[in-house]
């Protein structure tokens, strides 16, 4: 087997499969008025409803590079307010708006839409979810 064959590679098939994913995620999130990086955001406040910018990175393997801008736009739309800490002004803290919550509701059937794209049985997503949190 050549190593440096590209077919050979594990990363360039888990590369085109992310690429493709969030591609197919954008019809059913255009809607919404979210890109994928903030519906996976979104995802976060639905279920915690206040994070840090820290653990909102650590939860989603993104740097405040990449949160920071988005958490902006988030703001602008309405969707999060951002407060400083009082203790230690470095600590940013992220909490969902009603409107954040509201579009919760809206966003429900995401997930059995995009199952409907992907060619895989449920038994064959739960394998390959395993296996990619095995991985990482």
């Amino acid at each position: 087997m050549d190593p440096l064959k590209l077919e050979n590679q594990l990363c360039f098939p888990l590369y085109v499969a992310a690429k493709e994913i969030v591609r197919k995620y954008r019809p059913f999130l255009d809607p919404l008025g979210l890109t994928y990086t903030q519906y996976i955001a979104m995802m976060v406040f639905w279920e915690h409803k206040s994070v840090t910018v820290g653990r909102l990175g650590d939860l989603l393997c993104l740097d405040s590079g990449t949160l920071t801008p988005m958490l902006k736009k988030m703001e602008a739309a309405g969707l999060v307010k951002r407060c400083r800490g009082s203790k230690d002004e470095r600590v940013v803290t992220v909490t969902i708006t009603e409107k954040g919550e509201a579009l919760r509701e809206k966003a429900q059937d995401v997930p059995t839409k995009m199952a409907g794209c992907v060619s895989l049985t449920q038994e064959e997503a739960v394998q390959l979810l395993a296996l990619l949190k095995k991985l990482n």
